[in-house]
């Protein structure tokens, strides 16, 4: 058993340190002053977001692009209460959602398809902010370069707390994941708050279809299948000026059911490297719970676990640093613990989601 553990943490190692090669392949974009030309439509889907979606408009409102090339629609999805849109120079209009399958999300995007008159569509979250130079950092990539999909980056605003911290820690090494497979070729995930490509190509790929039973995944899945058939127009943005910032969750039950629900698809992935890799790390976490209570109940001396954890943790910290360092150009806080905690909480959310149901936006999901 010990040395089977200590395989498990050979390979995660090595997993790692290839994403960690793979980020350093991507290399950083850095916007040039080419004249605006990409018409974009920005779509946020949004459900009871009276408290967010003023913030997000008025994060629209400063963008430092030309109005006539961008509009917004906003995807009501059964909110309790009806939002009312404010006037801004840019065109924004409200549009309910039209349920057809298992996924709000989903629908909610292809209802909007329906509406988009512009050659880019650009999605974010509703409790999201997006930086001045958003548009006119992906408009450059766009011009410079034979591209259908484009992701970018998120990371949160964090208060003062652990919770916050911890949420930082998990995103963070999530990014790193999504760059570093990029790096690799073999990309796999991106994250819909930050997510841009062509209508055409929307339409080509027949959008949702074929995943659609699946709450969430729209934006993974949409990516996977866009790599299938057209992998060299898929990259992505390794841009600061086009990082979105988003809120964590306010308390520890409803990042989990967040947590179980981004688990719940892996097992839908079409990339085989994905699934890999998603394996890999759940094994390298679950490795760590076990060596933990091996040490507890005296099978593992205090030195062996020790030297196991240090292994993990060292690696984990390289990924993470220069990934948080990309997104905030910070040092991640309360690393040490977040660390010792996670493979704890990583272990129970991708045990759960194989079983369990989920609650998203007050609603209730099963796997």
């Amino acid at each position: 058993m010990i040395l089977a553990l200590f395989g498990i943490l050979a390979i995660y190692i090595v997993s790692i340190s290839l994403l960690i090669y793979g980020f350093f392949r991507v290399k950083k974009y850095q916007k040039t002053d080419l004249k605006p030309q990409t018409s974009f439509t920005i779509i946020v889907p949004f459900r009871n977001e009276e408290e967010n979606l003023p913030k997000l408009l008025e994060s629209f409102s400063k963008l430092n692009y030309p109005t006539d090339l961008f509009e917004v629609i906003l995807v009501d999805d059964a909110s309790i209460k009806k939002f009312q849109v404010s006037s801004f120079r840019f065109q924004v209009s409200i549009i309910e959602n039209i349920r057809i399958s298992s996924s709000p999300k989903k629908d909610a995007l292809t209802t909007a398809i329906q509406h988009v008159k512009t050659d880019w569509v650009i999605t974010t979250d509703a409790d999201c902010i997006v930086p001045e130079k958003w548009l006119l950092t992906f408009d450059n990539y766009i011009q410079q370069n034979k591209v259908a999909m484009l992701s970018g980056a998120v990371t949160y605003q964090c208060e003062n707390s652990f919770l916050d911290h911890f949420q930082q820690l998990d995103l963070t090494s999530l990014q790193g994941a999504t760059i570093g497979s990029c790096g690799l070729n073999k990309g796999f995930m991106c994250n819909g708050a930050n997510f841009a490509y062509r209508k055409s190509l929307f339409e080509k790929l027949n959008g949702f279809d074929g995943n659609d039973k699946i709450a969430s995944g729209d934006d993974v899945f949409l990516l996977q299948k866009a790599i299938e058939k057209f992998p060299d127009e898929v990259h992505y943005l390794k841009a600061q000026e086009a990082v979105v910032v988003t809120k964590p969750t306010e308390n520890w039950k409803a990042l989990f059911h967040q947590r179980v629900r981004w688990a719940a698809k892996t097992s839908s992935y079409r990339s085989t490297f994905g699934k890999l890799l998603g394996l890999i790390v759940f094994f390298g976490n679950l490795s760590f719970v076990i060596g933990f209570f091996f040490m507890i109940f005296g099978i593992w001396s205090y030195p062996i676990f020790v030297f196991f954890a240090f292994s993990k943790f060292a690696i984990d910290c390289v990924l993470l640093s220069i990934t948080n360092q990309f997104l905030t150009k910070s040092r991640i806080k309360s690393l040490l613990l977040s660390s010792l905690l996670y493979p704890f909480f990583s272990s129970t959310v991708a045990l759960y989601s194989l079983f369990g149901s989920y609650e998203w936006k007050d609603r209730q999901f099963k796997k």
